[in-house]
């Protein structure tokens, strides 16, 4: 072996303390793995608690949380935080945790969040998250398969769910709410003073023992797959896992440790996904930042006030989040005067076209950017950020290309919860859009089944690779290939540089009955650029003789729901307007009633087909569905992904009629 920083891979697999492990992978929840280390990645294998305590070590003094109360932002150290974790590890003890076995997270992302993580972890159980919009049967299915011994809720309504199933969760022993105290009185039903008291006659001696027992090949996360085709899956992730991917991945992003500068977020992602989770969560004690958590109504509106109020130095969003503050901004500039509207447009194009072609960066811009442009990014609450991330779905180029108009290049990561979060990054030194950056360092990737154009599967593998589906041993070995190579679905390109180009999903690939292979996404992409005030577009055409679209438009939310509503929105009607159309509802318009949209939507499907590679690639027949698709319809997951298996059924009335 090559002597790597004075050890070679040998010698740290004999110094590593780790349980005994003849495979790559588990589907047994006490199970362990054979960690691929291997000379490009030797660093020691630690356990989450050894991450932390590290941590605290370093900067114990300086502040790790922040939640708003009263209107006022209170903050807590990161010794404050490790004492709050190990309280709520020894109250779970006290409740009855036993190794191995799971603790449920279902709310909106909290400090008691993050104790009862770190709590649940370091007292020898797993952690899982649950989708704050879960329904009660996804919240059993999770529950039972983890074999969660307590629940943590965040307030009644969550609490709700868990009330209508807890006669199907042998395992649970108790419900801790964490927001509010519990309005009705149950036995082993606790708030969340009433929980960080119980702990209290546990010694530190009996965690410490439970603690110093963890190996860092053992299981200590599950991250549930949201699914999109079919049964959710119960992701094992490693303490290694943990730990050695929040270390590279805030290497590539460029995220700082809190002594040369101490960076600061917002949380409000999902938790129970793994970009969130890594991201928020993981790196934040790794690098020692400062997390400020946002307010439940986060996405809803009220992030932008937050992010305006904490100047973030870095900020990850999922596309729709992207996409939404673009239109937020669009919105403000279409308000503006003739000559103020002109100054940002050119402002704005001059921005563009410096940061297209990476050069430097002449007075012009520095005028547009301090002149227009700063204001724009303050507006979003940007004015100190300095790093931006997009994750958990692909983002479209239209909406890199707005932000590099403001000046904000987003870092595209690209991989999957199997993967720990990311596999490939982008970041200040990998950066070429519309690509997703190169693989992380220390991890490898390789292409499988390559066709003459250079695109084929991605397959992944390093310290980042999971242990394996809880209980899903078939779901397991189809997730690896023969070699043990994590298989990711996702069809792309890897140029000469060692850039990623995704190209499409194995599974959305629609073959037609002609047997061509059509890649959906850039054809969809293509529609919703040709048709601002189109919201949603799926291509149908799988086994079936012609290609046709399903099209949704930009309506406005019901802020108490998230559904979808009637209303067009600003944009569409402005559209509209353009077109001569009066149209300000859907039913307006769908049924043929408008004519102008209806012309409209055939000319850009026409420009579109007329750009095809070939007459297989050409859209028939295009409908316009009533309402537009939601998380709350199910035709998105948690992460605004297009669900097409739920689309299919959901619409196949108006499906058959394109093909009557």
């Amino acid at each position: 072996g090559h002597e790597l920083l004075g050890k070679n891979v040998e010698e740290v697999l004999a110094s590593a303390c780790l349980a005994p492990a003849q495979s790559l992978w588990t589907t047994d929840a006490a199970g362990s793995v054979r960690l691929r280390i291997e000379e490009a990645c030797p660093e020691e294998p630690i356990t989450v608690h050894q991450m932390f305590k590290a941590s605290v070590d370093k900067y114990g003094k300086m502040y790790a949380l922040a939640s708003k109360k009263n209107n006022k932002w209170e903050k807590i150290t990161f010794l404050e935080y490790y004492q709050s974790s190990r309280r709520a590890a020894r109250s779970f003890l006290k409740l009855g945790l036993e190794r191995f076995h799971g603790v449920a997270i279902l709310g909106f992302n909290s400090a008691e969040w993050f104790f009862s993580a770190i709590g649940a972890i370091i007292a020898g159980g797993i952690m899982t998250g649950i989708y704050a919009t879960s329904s009660p049967e996804a919240c059993q299915y999770v529950a039972s398969d983890s074999k969660a011994n307590i629940i943590v809720v965040e307030n009644q309504k969550q609490l709700d769910k868990i009330l209508q199933i807890h006669d199907r969760l042998p395992h649970l022993k108790a419900i801790v709410q964490y927001s509010g105290c519990p309005q009705q009185k149950l036995s082993n039903l606790y708030s969340w003073a009433e929980f960080m008291e119980l702990g209290l006659d546990v010694s530190e001696k009996e965690l410490d023992d439970i603690i110093s027992s963890q190996r860092a090949n053992q299981c200590c996360v599950l991250i549930y797959t949201s699914g999109t085709t079919g049964t959710s899956k119960g992701v094992m992730l490693s303490h290694d896992n943990i730990t050695w991917t929040a270390h590279h991945a805030s290497r590539v992003g460029n995220i700082l440790p809190a002594d040369t500068m101490q960076e600061s977020l917002v949380s409000y992602l999902p938790l129970s996904h793994i970009a969130a989770q890594i991201y928020d969560l993981w790196t934040g004690i790794q690098s020692g930042g400062l997390v400020y958590f946002a307010q439940p109504d986060a996405l809803k509106g009220s992030l932008i006030r937050t992010l305006q109020e904490v100047r973030p130095s870095s900020h990850m969003g999922v596309p729709r989040v992207w996409e939404k503050m673009m239109e937020k901004i669009k919105e403000g500039i279409s308000q503006c005067g003739y000559v103020k509207k002109k100054l940002v447009t050119w402002a704005m194009s001059v921005s563009l076209e410096v940061n297209q072609k990476n050069a430097e960066k002449p007075f012009l811009f520095s005028l547009a950017d301090s002149l227009v442009l700063e204001k724009l990014r303050a507006e979003l609450g940007f004015s100190c950020c300095q790093k931006f991330f997009s994750g958990a779905a692909p983002i479209g180029s239209e909406t890199v290309q707005f932000f590099l108009g403001l000046n904000i290049r987003l870092y595209e990561a690209y991989g999957m919860s199997e993967s720990t979060g990311p596999h490939f990054m982008s970041g200040p030194k990998a950066y070429k859009p519309p690509s997703c950056g190169k693989v992380l360092p220390g991890c490898r990737y390789k292409m499988a089944d390559v066709d003459s154009d250079g695109i084929g599967e991605i397959c992944f593998w390093g310290r980042n690779i999971f242990m394996g589906f809880l209980n899903m041993e078939d779901k397991t070995r189809e997730a690896l290939d023969e070699d043990w190579w994590l298989r990711s679905g996702d069809l792309g390109r890897i140029d000469e540089e060692g850039f990623l180009y995704i190209t499409g999903r194995i599974k959305e690939l629609i073959i037609t009955a002609g047997g061509e292979n059509i890649p959906p996404v850039p054809i969809e992409e293509a529609v919703k650029k040709e048709l601002p005030f189109i919201s949603n577009a799926m291509m149908i055409g799988d086994k079936r003789k012609f290609l046709s679209i399903l099209l949704t438009l930009k309506c406005n939310i019901d802020m108490e729901t998230m559904a979808p509503t009637e209303e067009l929105s600003l944009e569409a009607v402005k559209c509209c307007q353009q077109l001569g159309s009066q149209a300000t509802k859907v039913s307006d318009i769908i049924g043929g009633k408008d004519k102008e949209v209806y012309q409209a939507i055939q000319e850009g499907i026409d420009r579109v087909n007329s750009a095809a590679t070939s007459n297989a690639q050409h859209i028939q027949k295009w409908t316009i569905l009533r309402k537009d698709f939601s998380v709350s319809g199910g035709e998105l997951g948690p992460t605004m992904k297009l669900r097409r298996h739920v689309v299919l059924e959901k619409y196949q009335k108006e499906i058959e009629s394109l093909y009557k």
